[in-house]
Order: C-alpha cells, then structure tokens, then sequence
C-alpha cells in the first residue's frame, strides 16, 4: 500500500537533536490521567505557569511534543496528551467515538482536570484539527492557537474540491478509511519517520500500547470524503489571536490551504513557514518551532494574552 505511512520515512526529522533531553524530559515530567465521559486521557505535564496543552497528531504521543515542552516549562505549565487511542490513554471500539465533539471534550477535560478555564492550545495534524475546532466551536476555552501544519479545515476541503496535487497526495486518507486499513500498520512501519536513534525505540513502544484501528477512525469519523466539496454552511470565525506554522515540504497538507487563512480568523493572525520543514514541523526545525511559539506567546503577553 503506497499510503502516508510509506511516504513518512522521507519525511523525517531534519533537524532533530537532543536526545538527552529526551531523556531528561521522561524522569521530569509527572504524568496523569484526565476523564472525559468514561475515557481516560494521559497526559504528561512540565513546568508553572499559564497552561499550555499540546496535542499531537498521526502518527505521534505526547513525547512527540518533548522539545517544546522543554523550551516553555521554564515559563509556563506545559501539558502534552495522548490522543484517545494512543499510547496510555483509553481506546474507545467504534467509529463513532471518535467523532471531532468526543476529541474536543477531552482537551475540555484536561483543562478543566487542570484546574483552568482556559489554556494556550497548540496542535499538530489532528491534533491541529482539534484545535482549529475548539477555537471555533468552544472559544471560551482556548486563550491563544498555535498550530503546526494543518491548514484552517475550510482551506483543506477547498484544495480537497479544487487542486488535483493536493486530492493526489491526499490517497493516503482515502485508503485510511478503507475497511480494515488498520491491519496493514505497524508500530515499526509507525514509527519510520523517527529519525532519532534513541527516540524511536519510544515512539515503537507507545504505539506498541496504542490501537492502531482507533488511530484510522480519526480519518473514517472526521477527514472529507469524495466527492469532495465545500461546505454549504460556513463554520464560526475564529476570534482568537493565532499563530499558524507550516513546514513547506510537507506533501500530505500542502501549503496552497494555507491561502485565505485570514478570511476565517477574526483575531491577530501569524503565519510562519518554514521552506525546509516536513509535516512533522515541531521536530523537524524544533527550536525554530519553540522559539517561535515563545516569543509569540511572551509578545501576546502585553496585549491580554497569558503572562508568564
């Protein structure tokens, strides 16, 4: 199968240092759980301050965000998720229960499990969807976005219904929701795009614990399906300030979804691309991701936003 998985090998980590923090990170951070109707999501949490939840995408676990968090717990109290799904949080049977309402009520259960009202939410690939979502749909919760290569969803499903590139090399979604694409993966083909020696033995064990036909329902319950077309009722503007990072080489979510952006952000908008950066932004150009988000989040600080 020519899938996204095949392709990730190519899309590894361009940059990619630190293992020591890797393993610094691991004896630092606390972990817990977080309930969310029956479904308990794990987390791993660093640092004090203002809350700043990431949420990773496919394939990935909270470690997956390891460098940011190090570079922000100085300042903030960063907490990283496993999706349900992966790795140590539960894994719901069902198509259903994986539902975009079901994933934005358990980033509200971990906030609220914080103890907050609101936090910085950053995602990455559904986890970007996730919080392209909540910004939307539950704004009240989300104090600034930051997310890291998944265009808005109105400019995907636009590239979806109008750019034949981007219905190319989005196959691999079309053959996700095939029944039983999920027994044709595994934790080893997962975690190829690790290019880490001493990470990716951690990736093979988190997906080793995670269910890998749960991870294919995010693409059966949530990603469009042909023929594909626009959406006939817009979806709420975002009015919150956000911060968009995109690396141009990533060749499952191209960059022509990002035109337009400002058209359905009602708030401070940002975009950063990064011209040598996959889809796996935050770890291909780590400390340009980090240093970003930091400085942006520093900057909103006077204008209203957290302060650290």
């Amino acid at each position: 199968m020519r899938s996204r998985v095949g392709l990730l090998v190519a899309a590894g980590a361009l940059h990619l240092s630190g293992s020591l923090l890797g393993a610094e990170i691991m004896d630092r951070v606390k972990f817990g759980f977080a309930e969310n109707e029956g479904v308990r999501i794990h987390y791993a949490e660093l640092g004090k301050g203002p809350l700043v939840v990431f949420i990773h995408g496919f394939p990935d676990f909270w470690y997956g965000w390891r460098r940011q968090m190090e570079a922000l717990s100085d300042q903030y109290r960063v907490v990283a998720v496993d999706l349900r799904g992966y790795n140590l949080s539960d894994r719901p049977k069902g198509v259903e229960n994986y539902a975009m309402r079901h994933l934005m009520a358990d980033i509200a259960a971990v906030i609220r499990h914080a103890g907050e009202e609101k936090a910085v939410v950053v995602g990455h690939d559904w986890g970007g969807a996730v919080a392209w979502s909540l910004a939307m749909v539950q704004p009240e919760l989300v104090e600034r976005l930051v997310i890291c290569n998944l265009p808005h969803p109105l400019g995907l499903m636009r590239e979806l219904a109008t750019n034949e590139q981007q219905r190319a090399n989005s196959q691999y979604a079309r053959e996700f929701q095939e029944e039983g694409a999920h027994l044709r993966l595994s934790a080893e083909e997962l975690s190829a795009w690790v290019q880490d020696p001493n990470a990716r033995p951690r990736f093979v064990e988190a997906f080793r614990r995670s269910d890998f036909e749960a991870m294919l329902n995010y693409y059966k319950a949530n990603y469009p399906r042909p023929p594909y077309r626009m959406p006939k009722v817009d979806f709420p503007p975002v009015r919150i300030p956000t911060l968009v990072i995109h690396g141009l080489q990533d060749q499952y979510l191209l960059p022509g979804a990002l035109n337009d952006t400002w058209k359905w952000v009602d708030a401070e908008l940002t975009i950063v691309t990064i011209p040598d950066a996959g889809h796996f932004v935050q770890q291909d150009a780590a400390e340009l991701v980090s240093s970003t988000i930091r400085r942006w989040l520093i900057r909103g600080s006077g204008s209203g936003g957290p302060t650290p």
